[in-house]
């Protein structure tokens, strides 16, 4: 018998796959197709103080093994989340989840986290760092150490739920990121959020999103993001979630091996809905294939050891 549990901070997980914001919304859709207590948690849509519309479409478009989105944040707000959503959840899934938490000012962090913090839902909050802060002329949280620190201490003043950072991949230093919130009081990472990307279309001569960038999601970033958590893993000493590309078992033991605690399955959910419960039905018998019993021991075992 394979045990595939594992714990983050304090919490523990039936399982390693938790599929990530903003594939998943708030599970409504995904309970209609599966028992999604199947799961060894989920992270809710990125939700904001404000309820957001937003960004003008197209806001989708193909990329060679992946896509990009430009969404742009669109939520209910924290109030809808709080009042609707999170009662559905405990009825639907019944465990606790991730709250990926979004905003546009500390402030905007530190209302949703104190709003959110003591809902028994609530496992995790993860902090979408990668939001443009428009008090620094609309440069991402994330995009520094000082920025990313900035959000984590002070949503760690206001809840003492567990804090995970996600961290953008659009930056010069991943680790120095990394230590930087481990540093502010963040209890763990998670990592990566989207690459900045772009298609144009030919005819007619203009970008085919209509915000010109998004972020670029799928197969193709897997290498980029497994690079990302083998270093953040090596610069920190609290538990990462790794994600970026995983669509399969195999990819879940790489990231686990490389230094992930957890996994998040993020665009692999809109090519098949039932790609999660896929992937936790086909870990044990890989499991096995490799002599592991216990999947918790595979966090960082291709590491170099001391």
């Amino acid at each position: 018998m394979v045990d595939l549990r594992v714990s983050l901070s304090g919490l523990t997980l039936d399982n390693p796959v938790i599929p990530a914001s903003g594939c998943f919304g708030y599970g409504r859709e995904f309970a209609e197709l599966y028992d999604l207590r199947v799961l060894g948690s989920f992270s809710f849509k990125g939700t904001t103080l404000q309820p957001r519309f937003g960004n003008p479409t197209p806001r989708i478009a193909e990329a060679d093994a992946g896509m990009l989105n430009a969404v742009g944040l669109q939520n209910p707000g924290i109030d809808a989340v709080l009042a609707e959503e999170l009662p559905n959840i405990a009825r639907i899934y019944g465990k606790p989840v991730l709250a990926n938490i979004g905003g546009f000012s500390v402030e905007d962090f530190c209302t949703c986290c104190e709003k959110i913090g003591d809902r028994p839902e609530i496992g995790i909050i993860e902090l979408n760092i990668s939001c443009p802060n428009v008090h620094a002329g609309g440069t991402n949280f994330g995009s520094t150490p000082a920025g990313a620190a900035e959000v984590v201490r002070a949503a760690r003043r206001v809840t003492k739920k567990p804090l995970y950072a996600k961290l953008s991949p659009n930056v010069a230093d991943i680790a120095e990121v990394a230590r930087a919130c481990e540093d502010a009081g963040a209890d763990g990472l998670s990592l990566i959020n989207t690459l900045v990307g772009m298609r144009i279309d030919i005819k007619k001569r203009r970008p085919v999103l209509a915000n010109t960038l998004g972020g670029l999601s799928g197969p193709a970033i897997f290498p980029v993001a497994l690079r990302m958590v083998w270093q953040a893993a090596a610069a920190v000493k609290i538990p990462v979630i790794g994600m970026g590309g995983v669509d399969s078992a195999e990819k879940v033991v790489e990231m686990m091996e490389a230094g992930a605690a957890a996994v998040e399955i993020g665009a692999a959910n809109l090519v098949d809905p039932l790609a999660a419960k896929k992937i936790i039905e086909a870990l044990p018998g890989v499991l096995a294939g490799l002599g592991v019993s216990r999947i918790a021991d595979l966090t960082g075992a291709a590491r170099p050891q001391a």
